[in-house]
């Protein structure tokens, strides 16, 4: 704030001086315009005694002309003259300097009037702009520290009121997520140590059966083969303990949530042409959108973006960089948005793998990736009533979107 109320010195200070220099320009220039108007007036005086005499001018018509008599060298005259000769005599011919105050008092005020809603505009600036926004300067490095627990100020300011009413959703957004998180990260601990304790005990049991048939415990055929029959069964106990982690860990590790509602597809076409156009253009890929019909779709539409932005990275990653087409077609009571690209390099048997999680193809040797970007097109869609599945046809790969129709 100190700053800017240094500006707004300034700008007050500059712009008085402004109106000082405004004023003297006008003034110098008034008082030049004067004297030119009663030199030529005078000189029309003049040329008018070459024809009449003096009392038989008209002095009405002349704005700085005072009167017009002969020319007499003792006689005092407190007016500004000139002598002029004319018809053989000497005459005086009287003047006064037009006064510009007339106008300038009418300017002035204007400048005052400006002045001040220049100064009011600047106090309002700095009073419902500036302080607002300084008081919640700190605001962001709050969030970003982690310092969600205490409710943001709401602020009245037209300007800033709506912002901080955002800000104070996104932080208890924020702070909800970090609470699921530190329950999800508890749960997941608990789940751990109890699958851990249960494996210990089949473990302990294989432990056993090794070390006694290792050391010849069992003296007979029937002995040994249901030791052996003990490892299997418990080995297979643990395989079904280690089958739980992975499925807990699949169904958790993603909380993906999608918000019903009903959308048009031309909204959601134009954001992803706004987006992938100018950053293909800088790789020289060719963007082909087909002609859209629009229409009114069932599901999130901020998700639905999220799932053809993913696609739309997996065709810029791994296809050959030529071209990338988009194009629509219906089957029954849904809408499908294909995006293909050529140069494919996967094998056919990989097709019904794409879409587990952290599986990567064949062809993403030196191409960063988490095997992910498909598994979570797939759940995002399924909940939202709709599908999403992969096709090739020679070199070209397609990934086709299937969203329900609303």
């Amino acid at each position: 704030m100190s700053k800017y109320k240094r500006f707004a010195v300034v700008m007050l200070g500059i712009t008085l001086l402004v109106i000082f220099i405004c004023n003297g320009i006008y003034l110098l220039n008034s008082r030049r315009d004067s004297g030119r108007i009663y030199r030529v007036e005078t000189a029309r005086v003049a040329k008018e005694l070459q024809e009449k005499p003096a009392e038989d001018i008209d002095l009405s018509k002349y704005h700085t002309i005072v009167s017009v008599r002969e020319f007499v060298p003792e006689e005092n005259c407190n007016e500004d003259y000139v002598v002029e000769q004319a018809a053989g005599k000497l005459y005086r011919i009287s003047y006064r300097q037009t006064k510009a105050q007339g106008t300038l008092v009418p300017m002035n005020i204007a400048f005052g009037c400006l002045f001040i809603l220049m100064l009011v505009f600047l106090i309002y600036i700095g009073q419902k702009v500036l302080k607002p926004f300084h008081n919640m300067s700190e605001l962001t490095c709050e969030l970003a520290k982690g310092n969600l627990s205490v409710p943001i100020k709401a602020e009245k300011s037209r300007f800033f009121g709506r912002f901080l009413w955002g800000m104070d959703m996104l932080r208890d957004h924020l702070e909800s997520d970090r609470q699921k998180e530190l329950e999800f990260q508890k749960e997941k601990k608990s789940l751990i140590l109890s699958l851990s304790h249960d494996i210990k005990t089949p473990l302990a049991a294989i432990e056993l059966y090794t070390r006694a048939l290792s050391e010849n415990l069992y003296d007979d055929e029937e002995k040994r083969t249901g030791a052996l029959q003990g490892i299997s069964r418990n080995a297979k106990e643990i395989e079904k303990y280690v089958n739980e982690i992975v499925t807990a860990s699949r169904e958790d590790f993603l909380n993906l949530k999608v918000q019903e509602g009903e959308f048009y597809l031309s909204n959601v076409m134009r954001s992803l042409e706004l987006y992938y156009r100018d950053k293909l253009l800088a790789t020289h890929t060719e963007l082909v959108m087909d002609e859209l019909t629009d229409c009114l779709l069932k599901g999130d539409e901020n998700r639905l973006v999220e799932v053809l932005q993913n696609v739309m990275e997996n065709a810029i990653k791994y296809g050959d960089g030529i071209a990338i087409r988009i194009f629509y077609a219906d089957e029954e009571d849904c809408r499908l948005i294909s995006v293909e690209n050529s140069g494919c390099t996967l094998k056919e048997e990989e097709l019904p793998h794409l879409f587990d999680s952290f599986y990567r193809g064949s062809n993403s040797h030196g191409v960063k990736g988490s095997g992910l970007g498909l598994y979570i097109c797939k759940d995002l869609m399924r909940k939202m009533d709709g599908e999403v599945f992969a096709q090739m046809d020679g070199t070209r790969f397609r990934v086709t979107v299937v969203v329900r129709k609303a």
